[in-house]
Order: C-alpha cells, then sequence, then structure tokens
C-alpha cells in the first residue's frame, strides 16, 4: 500500500447505537467482512469488542452469555470463559488450571463510546494510532450548543460504494424521496463548489440553500444546512461497509429549533412514519443500479457507464474519482480473503429488498419494544371483547337492559382499535411496499 492509499482498517467505525445495545447479552455485527461480538461485562461501564470466534473450535461467541458470577463473556459450545483483555480465564474441561493462564485469548479491538455511539478500531495490531486518532464526530451532536437530535439505524441491500454514492447526491430527494423529504416539483439545478478533496476528505457546498456537505472517508458524511434566523438543522451519515454487496447505515438528524417536537416524538413512530420509509424509497433502486454498473463493468468503467452531464452529479464524480485515486476503485475485500462474486444477483423479491423487521426492528430497541408492546395490546383488546361479550350474554335481563349496550359499546371500540393495531400499525415494523407509481 502507497502512502496515497486509503487504509480502511486504521479507521474508526461506529458498530451500533449504545440506546440499542442489550448490557445482557452478547450481540453481533459485521464490519468490512469482520464478525465482531459486542458485549458488556457485570458491573463495568464499558462495551467490549471481541473476534467472534472462541480459539476453542471457533463456535461464535455472540451465541454465548455473560457469567453472573464473573461478569466474563462466556462461549455456550464448551463452557470457556474470556474476561475483559480477551484472556481465557476458564477452561471446565481442563485438568490442570495452569493449562488456561494467559494461552488462549481472543482478538480484542479497541473501542470508544462517543455521541451516543460505541466505537471500534479495525486493525487491533494498532491501539496506539487508534488511541491518537480523533472520532469523526459532529459538531452538531451537541446538546450545550443547542442542539437536540433523533437517531436511526438500518442494513442494507447494497454496497457501501452505492451507499456513500447516494448520500452525495441531494438531487434525487425530491424524487426519489418524494413527500416525505422533498417535491418532484421543486426539483432544480443544484451547483457545487468543491473546496478541497484530499485522501481524508471531501468538502463541498451548494449556494442555494446555503449547505455545506462533508465526507470523511470510510464513514462520515455531513450535511450542514443553515436558515434565515440562525435555525441550524443536520444530517449526519455514517456509512459502514459490512460485505459485497451488503453495507448499513447510522443516522442523526440534529435540529436546533423545534425542539419540544422532537422531545415528544416517541423515536420508534420517527421510525416508522418518516425514516423506514426514505430508506425504503431508494432501496429497491440502489439495488438495481448496482447489480447493472456491476454488469457493465466488465467492458467500461463508471465514467462511461453512467451519464452526468449536469453539476448535480459533480460530488459524484469528485468521490468516484476519490475512490479510484485512493482505493483502487475497490474495498479491500481481497485483504481479508472475502471472495466478491462476478456480479451481485438481482432480487426482485420486495419483501426481502424491503424487510423491516430483520434489517431495523430487531435491531433497535424502540422499534422492538413498541412492537411488543403492540401485540400485548392487541391480545388484551381480544380478551377483553371475549370476556366482555360473554359477561352480557350471562348477565340477568334488567342488568343486561342496564349495562349491556354501554360494554358491548366499549367492546366493539376496543375491537376496532385491535384493528388498527393489527393491519395499521404492526406491518409497519415488518414490510412495506413502497412503489413509487403511486405516490401523488
Amino acid at each position: 500500500m502507497t502512502e496515497t492509499q486509503f487504509n480502511f482498517f486504521q479507521q474508526w467505525y461506529p458498530l451500533s447505537l449504545l440506546t440499542d445495545l442489550d448490557p445482557k447479552r452478547p450481540k453481533a455485527v459485521t464490519v468490512l467482512g469482520i464478525r465482531l461480538v459486542i458485549w458488556k461485562p457485570h458491573q463495568q461501564q464499558h462495551y467490549q469488542v471481541f473476534l467472534d470466534q472462541c480459539p476453542h473450535r471457533l463456535a461464535s461467541l455472540s451465541e454465548g452469555r455473560i457469567d453472573e458470577k464473573t461478569g466474563n463473556l462466556m462461549c455456550s459450545y464448551h463452557g470457556w470463559e474470556f474476561n475483559t483483555q480477551g484472556i481465557c480465564s476458564r477452561i471446565p474441561q481442563a485438568e490442570n488450571p495452569e493449562l488456561v493462564k494467559d494461552k488462549f485469548c481472543v482478538k480484542v479491538f479497541p473501542t470508544r463510546e462517543e455521541q451516543d455511539l460505541l466505537w471500534f478500531w479495525a486493525d487491533p495490531l494498532s491501539a496506539e494510532l487508534a488511541a491518537k486518532t480523533p472520532l469523526p464526530l459532529s459538531p452538531q451532536i451537541n446538546a450545550e450548543k443547542g442542539f437536540i437530535w433523533s437517531s436511526y439505524c438500518r442494513e442494507l441491500e447494497y454496497d457501501w460504494q452505492t451507499l456513500v454514492e447516494n448520500l452525495v447526491d441531494p438531487s434525487h430527494v425530491a424524487f426519489a424521496h418524494h413527500g416525505l423529504q422533498g417535491k418532484r416539483e421543486n426539483a432544480q439545478p443544484i451547483d457545487f463548489n468543491i473546496l478541497q478533496s484530499t485522501t481524508n476528505l471531501i468538502e463541498a457546498t451548494i449556494s442555494v440553500p446555503n449547505r455545506n456537505i462533508k465526507f470523511q472517508p470510510p464513514c462520515y458524511i455531513e450535511y450542514q444546512i443553515a436558515f434565515p434566523g440562525g435555525k441550524q438543522v443536520g444530517i449526519l451519515a455514517y456509512c459502514i461497509p459490512v460485505l459485497p454487496g451488503k453495507s448499513r447505515l447510522i443516522g442523526f438528524f440534529p435540529q436546533n429549533f423545534a425542539k419540544t417536537l422532537v422531545q415528544i416524538t416517541p423515536r420508534w413512530w420517527d421510525h416508522i412514519m418518516l425514516r423506514n420509509l426514505v430508506l425504503d424509497s431508494d432501496m429497491i433502486l440502489l439495488h438495481q443500479q448496482e447489480r447493472f454498473l456491476q454488469q457493465k463493468s466488465t467492458k467500461e468503467t463508471w465514467k462511461t457507464a453512467y451519464k452526468m452531464p449536469t453539476g448535480a452529479d459533480h460530488l459524484i464524480i469528485e468521490f468516484r474519482k476519490w475512490f479510484d485515486r485512493y482505493c483502487d476503485g475497490q474495498l479491500p475485500w481481497q485483504q481479508l480473503n472475502i471472495p466478491v462474486p462476478d456480479y451481485f444477483p438481482f432480487n426482485d423479491n420486495r419483501q426481502q429488498l424491503l424487510d423491516i423487521y430483520h434489517q431495523h426492528t430487531q435491531h433497535c430497541s424502540s422499534c422492538s419494544n413498541a412492537l411488543n408492546t403492540i401485540k400485548k395490546l392487541q391480545l388484551g383488546l381480544l380478551i377483553y371483547f371475549v370476556l366482555t361479550v360473554s359477561g352480557v350474554a350471562l348477565m340477568s335481563d334488567p342488568v343486561r337492559s342496564q349495562w349491556g349496550i354501554p360494554l358491548i359499546a366499549i367492546a366493539l371500540l376496543g375491537l376496532g382499535i385491535y384493528g388498527i393495531l393489527k393491519y395499521y400499525l404492526e406491518p409497519k415494523f415488518y414490510f412495506v411496499d413502497y412503489i413509487h407509481a403511486e405516490k401523488k
């Protein structure tokens, strides 16, 4: 690797929103094809990140548990335990306890916890460099500066480079996100001014409206948008490479006005009514676009496969040039011995591409808790309806004539609420087909 090439490993990557982690259970997560386990020792404040492999027989430590007595991470296959340094502290099958001492270790990655995120450094052999390298943090994720924000995370069915390319392209918002974040009739030419483009930063501005855009590889993309009167909003996106054809987005949405509305809006409601829809509205477009480009790559490059004659595509062109210049147009899958298929297969199953449950709900503490509550409410309303109708049927005629109608009316109201929960709210946590032709 030359000095000008970008090193994807000696970088900080956000693994998870801290609010979505369960301190009682290990969690598996993949970044750059590296499968990791996140866990929190008992009575310790900070999470640990290990390679998700027990050195014994390579079982997944994320399927393990945190031992109540020792607070160590226990492999569920044979009970081997590992302390916070990744050292095996106990082998139940060992005849000689000295066999265990300092001999069997799990690979441990440097971690930090900042701005509501758990971060990890992808090169465990350069911990000293990690300690000296600042995290890519946003100045807008700061309550002391008057900002408030919401957060969101989702697994995506397209590659990291497609995700970055999409996020540095504001011109698609009026069409792909029509009715959500823009309107088709408001589309207009966009003139970019590239302020700088180096190995570690691309920065640009858009004159109207006043926007500053930064891409700090490998993850950080931020829009800072200023309005008259000192009002500011932002879009902060962390683009995380997972596997070939797979990526993850962690997003923050800061603003310094209308704070009460942000505070009173449940996080899960923001996710199902807006954030999921925004990702759904271009998921299929990007999944297919990526595969068309890969098919063409056997004979031509993006420079001829794409037709980009307008100024609105300037930042995409700058990113693609950066990716070619500093990364040879590819992620480091070869260094990780991860095979990249000659082509990514097309997936026309919309329920799989827009699988909100597996891509988001099961990983989001707010949405998973809300879904469980909604299911419990449904069960309670059904039980109430059955008991009420049965009770009214068993009443004597005088009592039924007095109380029967009000009780049945309340039961029917509960049944209506059940229908709303079952057929309107609950599907939003699983799958909602997004059809652009139906969006007026």
